[in-house]
């Protein structure tokens, strides 16, 4: 069984208007999510053997946020994962190789969150965790999914949704 763990950038700044969208950095409130997502990913055990990452300057400050690891990564800033779409985004995972056992995107919406949908498969309404992951993808969120089969057939419908947790909910039990 292969896991699959998807995270959306934490909240960035628009304080500089002349930046593109590609350099807007993270603000206080999202690189303090990202911490606090850290932390969520070491008590629940999540490390991943690989990190596809979007190129864009939010998405590599997130990815640095969540360091270190126990074990380090290997990590691939990927300039296709830069508001992928979900084509781009399957494309991207088939292209893992079959000796990664697990997996972390970080990228963007609305690609994260049309992805974990497709990924999760028809809504359940009985699964909390699948009900959350259908209101939307906010910042710093992140879902987990188990992968039965190889990176290289991974298709819509082929994972569970595990968990999803974003930064919001640590404030909302706190």
């Amino acid at each position: 069984m292969r896991q699959l763990l998807l995270m959306r950038h934490a909240k960035s700044s628009w304080d500089d208007p002349k930046l593109s969208d590609h350099t807007r950095p993270l603000n206080a409130r999202g690189r303090a999510a990202a911490v606090a997502m850290r932390q969520v990913m070491a008590d629940l055990g999540l490390a991943p053997d690989l990190i596809l990452v979007s190129s864009a300057r939010r998405t590599l400050q997130t990815l640095a946020a969540l360091e270190p690891w126990d074990e380090t990564p290997l990590v691939e800033p990927m300039d296709s994962l830069y508001l992928a779409d979900v084509p781009a985004l399957f494309a991207a995972l088939n292209g893992v190789a079959e000796t990664a056992r697990s997996v972390m995107v970080i990228g963007h919406n609305p690609g994260m969150h049309e992805l974990a949908l497709a990924l999760a498969g028809p809504l359940d309404e009985a699964n909390g965790h699948m009900r959350h992951l259908a209101e939307g993808y906010p910042t710093g969120a992140l879902a987990e999914f188990s992968v039965p089969g190889p990176w290289g057939t991974l298709a819509a419908g082929g994972a569970r949704l595990v968990r999803f947790v974003a930064p919001r909910d640590l404030t909302e039990k706190a």
